[in-house]
């Protein structure tokens, strides 16, 4: 590994802060008992841990603890949600709602639905990625059961408008369940408030270990009740069968107390290093696009295209950086991200986006640096460019007529 590499994939997955390693530790070696063991102090000792970590988590939300149940992460969390409501409630309905820019694990776990012969119904964005409130309101039915709009993107960022959402589902007496993997810790969020009834949770997003997750689920008004997915030995009130992750889980609830402990300076901080990367590209390279809100939009996460260059040979001349690519490899060929194309991004421009997800270890120092690379590194690839060239020279791309030959 090179040590001198920068990270910016924060979006991805986080460094575990030294904080939370600290708190895990005796739970693996000195604290090793069965959350489930209850003949012994052992079991007692790390079901109490546990039952700590879960008003942690609550209490990040707004929720209350007993309406927590631990999971592998926010994809097993989406799928109990997802299904475990199709399932329970088949009676009363038949129809589900999403939109276009969802995590794959929410997408997916809606496609499977529809091969077992649900109705699912994909709303679309507008060009910063927020829901078409008219067209989900206008979507919904007297079968629907379930509408799960995730909080935050995770390649553009952009955060939805989750209380109007909610009020909407409220007042149609549908269920709202919403992959929050990329807001809670970064941003407050309230479930009661914003009239959520099921909210996906993962640890590895906000400095804590990889493996954990949650999942809330509303007790009252209205009772939400769900089918369990896994089937075993009865834990998390049968919700969730399982030897509960101890170590995870405390490192889950320590990474969610220092998260809203620091949100305030923290968001401040984030704010001020993304201002100071786009204000100095913007500065340094002509056609670059950010992709989402910049208004409605987690901190951290900056999602730019970069027109005239080829987004693998940009990609792969940052060996320095960490970061993603807003395309994906799929069958072989290069296509661009649903959500780049969910929010009318061209294909060519969508090839060229690149995410860069600043965090809690990042740096004034480091910002400087990738941005002194990335204009470099971009230049560099345009001087290559005869578009680029035409462009410069005053050509107005979209009146050429190209030679078929």
């Amino acid at each position: 590994m090179q040590h001198d590499m920068i990270y910016m994939d924060n979006n991805a997955t986080t460094r575990t802060d030294p904080r939370v390693v600290e708190a895990m530790l005796p739970w693996f070696t000195e604290k090793y008992g069965n959350a489930h063991s209850r003949n012994h102090a052992f079991g007692w000792e790390a079901e109490e841990a546990v039952e700590t970590a879960r008003a942690s988590v609550a209490k990040a939300i707004g929720a209350e603890a007993r309406e927590i149940i631990f999971t592998s992460g926010a994809t097993e969390s989406n799928n109990l949600a997802i299904k475990g409501v199709a399932e329970f409630l088949a009676d009363k309905g038949n129809h589900l709602i999403t939109s276009t820019i969802e995590h794959k694990c929410v997408s997916d776990s809606m496609k499977a639905l529809e091969r077992s012969g649900r109705q699912v119904t994909f709303i679309g964005v507008d060009r910063e990625g927020r829901i078409d409130l008219a067209a989900l309101e206008a979507a919904i039915t007297d079968k629907t059961i379930l509408i799960s709009i995730m909080a935050a993107n995770n390649e553009i960022g952009t955060v939805q408008d989750l209380a109007a959402i909610g009020k909407l589902c409220k007042s149609r007496g549908v269920l709202f369940h919403t992959d929050a993997a990329q807001l809670v810790g970064k941003q407050p969020i309230d479930v009661e408030a914003l009239g959520i009834d099921l909210l996906s949770m993962s640890a590895h997003k906000i400095y804590g270990p990889k493996g954990v997750g949650a999942l809330y689920i509303r007790r009252a008004k209205p009772r939400v009740r769900l089918v369990a997915q896994i089937d075993g030995g009865g834990q998390e009130r049968g919700l969730r069968s399982g030897t509960l992750n101890v170590t995870g889980i405390v490192g889950f609830g320590k990474a969610l107390e220092i998260a809203v402990a620091e949100m305030p300076n923290e968001r401040a901080r984030l704010r001020s290093l993304r201002d100071r990367f786009l204000t100095r590209i913007r500065e340094r390279l002509d056609h670059i696009h950010l992709n989402g809100s910049l208004e409605n939009r987690i901190e951290g996460n900056l999602n730019i295209s970069f027109a005239f260059v080829e987004g693998e040979s940009l990609l792969m001349s940052l060996k320095e950086v960490a970061v993603s690519s807003g395309s994906a490899c799929t069958s072989s060929t290069l296509e661009p991200s649903h959500v780049m194309r969910a929010i009318g991004v061209g294909e060519e421009l969508a090839h060229t986006s690149i995410r860069f997800g600043i965090g809690r270890f990042n740096t004034e120092a480091e910002v400087d640096r990738v941005v002194d690379m990335l204009a470099d590194k971009v230049s560099r690839l345009r001087e290559m460019s005869p578009l680029y060239e035409m462009v410069k020279d005053g050509v107005d791309l979209q009146s050429v007529k190209w030679s078929p030959h």
